[in-house]
């Protein structure tokens, strides 16, 4: 009897191991590039976890590695999360560059409207017609706006374009570099982790960045300077920014949790990031104003004359295109009349 109790004991032993196995709960691995105290972590990213692992009963859950913990650059989370180093990225597409040329057709001039909650739908529309394709390796969680290119300097004030002329300022994506050069200031490509540091040793002279991002970065204790388009147009330029999952990882998961992953993303993640940007741009604007920070608006007529100079560049971009396989005029076009539609 004893072998039959021992083969009894050892089977009752791997049960209970498999239903441990089984009630062990899928933890995802989700990395960005700002820091642990930013916007996108505190109330959009943990929220975004919580509820997750709310609405699997524990069943699915987050580690989250802020600040690029897994390694790597920013340039290199959307490669991290397609070969599953990371389950999940928070991103801009535009740090790779030419790696999501038609996403660029959305961070042109005069494409995109002011804050991150109307950008953010035009953008998340203009994906699901016209983006599918340049994503199909991801599963797209959500893509959305950074509220709209402002400028910031630490000693030369803004107040018209020709303040920019010779400026050595910080882009955060080829497009806006374009959009700086051609504008005759001296466009420096680096991630927002960077902006401040390179700002106090006197690398750069400025920053192009959005309103959300100053106060995390503490941009806002070296700046004084600030200009910002009309409020009543569409921004000078934008950076599109994208939570994307690795799409193995999701095509795994049990069908009742990719189910509860579809709930929780999509438009209403959207629109969870529109509403902290703007939330957070707006705070961030009234706290430097408080501060004694000169913050100005270009003029309207300097705003057109602006677009115009910037027309070359936006040619550019659409020869580009051309030569990569697709009409660049017709995303261009396609993307400034959602825009309008919006605005109605």
């Amino acid at each position: 009897m004893k072998p039959v109790l021992s083969r009894l004991a050892v089977s009752l032993l791997l049960a209970c191991g498999a239903g441990s196995a089984l009630a062990a709960p899928i933890t995802l691995k989700v990395a960005h590039f700002l820091p642990v105290n930013s916007n996108a972590q505190q109330k959009v990213i943990q929220p975004w976890c919580d509820e997750l692992q709310q609405a699997s009963a524990g069943r699915l859950v987050c580690q989250i590695y802020p600040s690029m913990q897994l390694g790597g650059t920013p340039a290199k989370l959307a490669d991290q999360v397609r070969q599953g180093t990371a389950d999940v990225v928070w991103t801009a597409p535009g740090y790779s560059a030419g790696r999501f040329p038609k996403t660029e057709a959305l961070e042109l001039p005069g494409v995109l409207p002011q804050g991150g909650l109307a950008a953010g739908r035009v953008i998340w529309s203009f994906y699901q017609q016209h983006l599918t394709d340049e994503y199909a390796p991801y599963k797209v969680l959500a893509m959305h706006a950074d509220g709209g290119m402002n400028l910031h300097t630490a000693s030369r004030p803004l107040r018209t374009s020709a303040d920019l002329v010779g400026l050595r300022l910080r882009a955060p994506n080829r497009s806006i570099s374009r959009t700086l050069e051609a504008l005759g200031a001296v466009p420096v490509a680096m991630p927002p982790a960077m902006v401040t540091e390179a700002l106090s040793k006197g690398v750069v002279d400025g920053a192009s960045a959005v309103w959300e991002v100053v106060t995390p970065t503490k941009m806002d204790e070296i700046t004084r300077h600030h200009l910002e388009s009309p409020a009543d147009q569409p921004v000078l330029g934008a950076t599109v920014l994208a939570m994307l999952m690795n799409k193995r990882t999701y095509e795994r998961l049990p069908d009742d949790l990719r189910a509860i992953v579809d709930q929780h993303s999509g438009l209403p993640l959207v629109e969870r990031f529109g509403r902290v940007w703007d939330e957070a741009g707006e705070a961030t604007r009234a706290k430097v104003i408080a501060a004694g920070h000169e913050v100005n608006q270009l003029a309207a007529d300097d705003y057109r004359q602006m677009l115009e100079r910037l027309r070359p560049a936006e040619q550019q971009w659409i020869a580009e295109a051309k030569d990569k396989g697709f009409d660049g005029q017709a995303l261009l076009d396609a993307a400034r009349a959602q825009t309008a539609q919006a605005a109605r």
